[in-house]
């Protein structure tokens, strides 16, 4: 053979012998410092409520808390993380399930009474299934878990047809696939759509394949980045540059039960006050003090209902937080009392950073240097950053009893009358500095109840820092005012962070693409918790069109938070400025359909709060089936949402076009909100086959005075009568808008929840609610209303019930009480204009019966 040849055979034979090597290997040890890849199993034994998987010197856990939630940890040197959550419920995280472990010749796992978890063992590959064999999460093929030092990454497979949701008020479409993102908080003013990161950290998704939903959570504050089919087109993958790889798995089968599933994890939004669902009007800055009295009484003097006025940094005394500039406000006390005497509450903005201005008499400054409570450098000193105030100084908020110390500088403004606070700035963001947040090593203490005591860089506390100061001002609230629900408004916050504070999109522009942009955001937000929440309206950078503003403002109507708010240097954009008396007629309109909506939207925040399912709701999270098993609605649709379950609401997917507009409608019946008409041929229909057709549409003629809105046949909306704030008591009957059922769906009902809109009086049963149901007879429609729950009395003693979709007037109607109180005959009225049958009937209470002949 000639020398060559040998030499080339002799190198193939030790590149054989060396790759044969490092596979019988690779597990055992790593094969350089810092590098560990779990890809085969070496050992593995049961757990009572899971598994230990043993892969070289890695260590494994899954474990199952309930039937459809799993819970996986992974320690790369033999030892799992911390078990410790910021975001995490302690009753959640510790509960635990038996499970029925099983093993075969190739893999090993368990079972629980939803779920099947397979694990093969050569190589390691992780498969949960539901146990009709729907998968769930399945690890990408030759993808093992992989460190690379302190980093890790998971690679999962992605059918092709899998869509994912989530990840907070990240820019871009509804669903992430095809977008990567990282988790990093940041100041990030005039953010477009293609921005990432900017100001929230939320760590969990939802994946929703052929009907079947799922969530992922990675609880991991470090920088976090996620990849949904940009490095692999059939795989996504999840990982960060540090901390611990502990990761919870939960399964639907329906969109809303994860989301649900996510509440039990990570807890509810508490209760608002009703006037947080009122109108909010804010600029950066309104001052002085004269011109926040204009304001108000403009909005009183256009009768245009409103509940806040927001104050943004310019009312303090050079820009101090917690204090006031006695030149700007002079009569600042008087000034709360004078709004609230208007039916006006005022929030006030207070940022995180305290003023460094040692020996000069400023209150925080004191107390935080008396207390220990700033942010150190690894040198033991206090760091110091600029920002609003100049050089300023950091509360150490995962430190409790500093945290505890922030909730304390609240009791000046509460004892003021002040309604509620704004943490602003709070990713940390710093100025003069190109990472524009605190450096890398700052330090950090941790104490708190579930965590071991130590001290902590800043990359590990960064993601986390702002929804710990809002918890702070939360927490501080409450004790100052143990029965009055608290209202905090946050720019930053990480997993969970909704339990303390309600948010916004932060600092988007006047453009129409940023329009475009608020739904779906605001959307992910509220499938990632964050149900309370809104985008600045007319856009903060910059001033917009006057049409702009006006199709703002009637889409913010049918959002949970309505708080228009613009830059300093933008021109006025109060719903009276920037266009015509026609402009000002329409988004005065839409305000005011916002008030009469009010008992459907408090009654929605309710159910928030308990289930946690948010207000506004993508289409797929109602509609998740067909009843043939495919995907009822495109999960995809961004430009369409759901406000509460009954009122669906539309713009165009670019809403600068001049084109026609068509809205896809799910199945079922639909009305035409504003007409009251039944939509024609729209919806899903069933066939001889039992299967059912595609969902249809309604094409419609784009107008500015008009914004879509469709109400759910068999849905029962309540409403009332116009007031001018939520202070106001409603003159007159509680609406109850009837949307008859049809074939396709014969269920129909509706809900009102009422309460004193301002304590926790309703956790002792100070709440009314009143269920809704109606039903087809041969004759026409019966009407329910079910006896009341609770003790509060209601505002109204009369309804008036309007009946949809009537193409003639009523032939008779009747009531009766279903105590037995009394029975009648009723006069009805018709309006053939708006579709609708009129009828008044008399609530005591008690339960009533309307019967409606046609």
């Amino acid at each position: 053979m000639p020398r060559a040849s040998q030499s080339f055979s002799v190198v193939l034979g030790v590149l054989f012998l060396a790759a044969t090597t490092q596979a019988k290997s690779t597990a055992q040890a790593p094969q350089r410092p810092g590098f560990v890849r779990l890809d085969r199993v070496t050992a593995s034994r049961p757990l009572p409520n899971g598994i230990e998987i043993h892969s070289g010197p890695a260590v494994l856990q899954i474990t199952a808390l309930r039937d459809d939630v799993l819970r996986m940890r992974v320690g790369p040197a033999g030892q799992l993380p911390e078990d410790a959550s910021w975001a995490v419920l302690p009753t959640a995280r510790t509960s635990s399930v038996n499970v029925t472990q099983e093993t075969s010749n190739g893999t090993t796992g368990f079972k629980t009474a939803k779920l099947r978890i397979a694990i093969h063992r050569d190589p390691l590959e992780i498969r949960i299934t539901d146990l009709d064999g729907h998968v769930i999460a399945e690890q990408f093929p030759d993808r093992p878990i992989e460190y690379h030092g302190a980093a890790f990454r998971v690679y999962m497979r992605s059918p092709f047809d899998e869509h994912y949701f989530g990840l907070g008020d990240k820019p871009g479409p509804l669903d992430r696939r095809n977008e990567a993102f990282n988790d990093w908080n940041t100041d990030a003013f005039g953010w477009q759509e293609s921005t990432d990161p900017i100001y929230k950290s939320i760590p969990w998704f939802l994946t929703f394949h052929q009907g079947v939903a799922a969530g992922i959570f990675l609880d991991n504050t470090w920088r976090a980045s996620f990849d949904f089919n940009k490095e692999y087109r059939d795989a996504y993958s999840f990982g960060s540059e540090n901390g611990p790889l502990d990761c919870y798995i939960v399964y639907g089968p329906e969109p809303k039960s994860v989301v649900q599933s996510w509440t039990w994890l990570t807890g509810t939004t508490p209760m608002p006050p009703l006037w947080a669902f009122g109108y909010q009007q804010s600029r950066y800055s309104y001052y002085p003090e004269a011109e926040v009295r204009r304001i108000a009484a403009r909005l009183r003097s256009e009768h245009i209902p409103a509940d806040v006025i927001w104050l943004d940094i310019d009312f303090q005394l050079k820009n101090r937080p917690f204090t006031v500039d006695p030149e700007r406000f002079p009569t600042f006390d008087q000034m709360i009392k004078d709004l609230r005497a208007q039916h006006l509450r005022t929030v006030v903005i207070t940022d995180l950073h305290i003023a460094d201005l040692p020996n000069s008499g400023y209150k925080p400054y004191d107390e935080g240097a008396a207390g220990d409570h700033f942010v150190k450098n690894p040198d033991g000193s206090t760091y110091v950053g600029v920002v609003w105030p100049g050089k300023a100084v950091f509360p150490d908020f995962t430190h409790q009893p500093s945290r505890e110390w922030w909730g304390t500088l609240y009791a000046d403004f509460v004892a003021k009358g002040v309604a509620g606070f704004w943490n602003d700035m709070n990713e940390p963001a710093i100025f003069e500095v190109p990472s524009k947040t605190m450096p890398d090593n700052v330090q950090h203490r941790i104490k708190e109840p579930g965590f071991a005591s130590r001290n902590a860089n800043h990359l590990e506390i960064h993601n986390v820092f702002g929804m710990q100061n809002t918890r702070g001002t939360y927490e501080g609230l409450l004790k100052l005012q143990p029965d009055n629900r608290a209202f905090v408004m946050t720019r930053a916050s990480y997993a969970g962070g909704h339990r303390y504070a309600a948010t916004w999109t932060g600092d988007n522009s006047a453009t129409w693409n940023h329009l475009r942009q608020t739904i779906p955001q605001l959307l992910n937000l509220g499938l990632s918790g964050f149900s309370m929440a809104g985008a600045d309206v007319g856009g903060f950078a910059g001033s917009p069109q006057p049409e702009l503003l006006t199709r703002w403002l009637e889409l913010a109507a049918f959002q949970p938070i309505d708080r228009d708010h613009t830059a300093k240097g933008t021109n006025p954009q109060e719903p009276w400025e920037n266009g015509t008396p026609e402009d000002l007629d329409l988004r005065r309109h839409y305000i005011e359909e916002r008030y009469r909506l009010l008992p459907y939207i408090y009654t929605t925040a309710e159910e928030m709060s308990r289930t946690g399912v948010p207000i506004m709701r993508p289409l797929f999270l109602e509609f998740p089936n067909a009843a043939s098993g495919q995907q009822a609605v495109d999960p995809t649709i961004d430009n369409e949402f759901l406000f509460g379950p009954d009122l669906l609401v539309a713009q165009g997917q670019y809403p600068d076009e001049v084109d026609d507009l068509f809205v896809s409608l799910p199945p079922g019946g639909w009305f035409d909100y504003w007409s009251g008409a039944r939509i024609d041929g729209t919806g899903s229909r069933r066939n001889i086959d039992n299967s059912v057709s595609p969902p249809t549409g309604v094409h419609l003629h784009r107008s500015l005075a008009t914004l879509p809105v469709f109400a759910r046949a068999g849905a029962i909306v309540p409403q009332q009568p116009l007031v001018q704030s939520t202070e106001e008591k409603p003159e007159g009957p509680l609406t109850l808008r009837v949307y008859p059922p049809d074939a396709f769906n014969q269920d129909c009902k509706g809900s009102i929840y009422v309460d004193d809109g301002t304590t926790f009086a309703f956790r002792n049963n100070a709440f009314h609610r009143e269920n809704f149901t109606c039903r087809l007879t041969p004759q026409g429609l019966i009407v329910a209303v079910t006896a009341a729950e609770g003790t509060y009395p209601p505002w109204w003693k009369l309804l008036s019930v309007e009946v949809y979709g009537a193409g003639k007037a009523a032939a008779e109607a009747s009531y009766s009480a279903l105590d037995g109180s009394g029975s009648a005959n009723l006069s009805t009225s018709y309006d053939p204009e708006h579709h609708r049958i009129t009828a008044l009937v008399p609530d005591n209470g008690k339960g009533v019966e309307l019967k409606l002949s046609y």
